[in-house]
């Protein structure tokens, strides 16, 4: 029944952008959206200024007429991801400062949000807090030690505490021990210690193969949706560079911001080629990026109103957008956006 279900919505959204007339007056400034020119015109930019990026003409029977042949969609691959989003996801705050746009009628009002990423120093010195709130910690006699810094700092004290009470003991008696414990070298032969250092050599490599951490990789692309006029990325995942089996969908999903998983990411056809990809759905892209257009063209500090940027900037925003929700999947886009997406 699901599958019943998934390929009825696709032959709509199919009929839908087939019904839909092409967009062929700029309103870029006014709604956030591209016309096909204006997509093309702002990936030959990303292609120029980023050149990881490329354009790719993809299936011949999946086309589109209003793209030319060579440029259908744009493509990244190999693109690493080295951790997961939840390593990196610790509160998102819902409030308007955090909200970037209310999803109305395909979305069914949910949403919008940017999540709060808390750096690995911070995360260290809260555990340390909810350490020493948690556990009391005792010295020698059981009594409770007085707070220290950080869990970490109580450690080394008592360490330290311990240390002095050790008894030095009989050095007589200690240093016979020491003296037993080495063998007397004359009883190994050379050809021993020869197939000893080649056994030790095995396993040292063996243990550093085994060691090597495979990072998942990802092929990036974007596509231009004629329905909501705007970019749409695709996302196929690998469990490393070297892997040729594609990550499923309950895999990628662990690469998604927590809030947008299977809410505004889901596992859908790629339109140009074979193949299930996870995929960013552009309901509100054209929303999102009207605002922060509108932002970087605020009056600046001095008074004097900012220039509006130009359409081949518009990938390098939306990219940088877009990160928010794959924060750990590191494409490129080269030039500094820095924009707020406060209403």
């Amino acid at each position: 029944m699901p599958s019943l279900l998934t390929a009825g919505a696709n032959k709509f959204r199919r009929a839908r952008e087939w019904a839909t007339p092409t967009l062929s007056v700029s309103a870029f400034l006014e709604r956030g959206v591209l016309t096909p020119e204006e997509f093309v015109k702002a990936g030959d930019e990303l292609v120029y200024k980023c050149p990881t990026w490329h354009w790719e003409s993809g299936d011949p029977n999946k086309r589109k007429k209003y793209l030319p042949k060579d440029k259908q969609y744009l493509l990244t691959r190999n693109v690493p991801c080295p951790t997961r989003a939840s390593s990196l996801e610790n509160s998102v705050a819902i409030n308007e400062e955090d909200m970037m746009a209310q999803i109305e009628d395909e979305c069914c009002g949910d949403d919008w949000l940017v999540s709060k990423v808390i750096s690995p120093e911070e995360q260290q010195r809260r555990m340390d807090e909810k350490l020493e709130e948690e556990f009391d910690i005792l010295d020698e006699d059981g009594e409770t030690l007085k707070k220290v810094e950080s869990a970490k700092d109580a450690t080394v004290d008592a360490v330290l505490a311990n240390l002095e009470n050790l008894s030095t003991g009989d050095e007589g008696a200690d240093t016979q021990d020491a003296d037993d414990e080495y063998a007397d070298m004359e009883e190994f032969e050379d050809d021993d210690v020869m197939e000893d250092e080649a056994a030790v050599a095995t396993t040292a490599a063996s243990a550093q193969g085994k060691n090597i951490m495979k990072v998942r990789t990802y092929d990036l692309s974007i596509t231009y949706d004629k329905y909501y006029q705007t970019p749409r990325v695709y996302m196929l995942g690998y469990a490393s560079s070297d892997s040729s089996q594609p990550l499923t969908g309950d895999e990628m999903f662990q690469d998604v911001m927590s809030d947008y998983a299977n809410r505004t990411v889901t596992i859908d056809p790629h339109p140009h080629v074979a193949g299930q990809y996870a995929t960013i759905h552009p309901c509100q892209h054209g929303a999102v990026m009207k605002t922060i257009v509108r932002n970087l063209t605020k009056a600046s500090a001095d008074g004097e109103k900012g220039k509006p940027p130009s359409v081949e900037m518009y990938l390098f925003i939306f990219l940088k957008f877009i990160s928010s929700i794959v924060p750990t999947i590191i494409y490129d886009f080269t030039m500094d956006v820095t924009a707020s997406t406060e209403k």
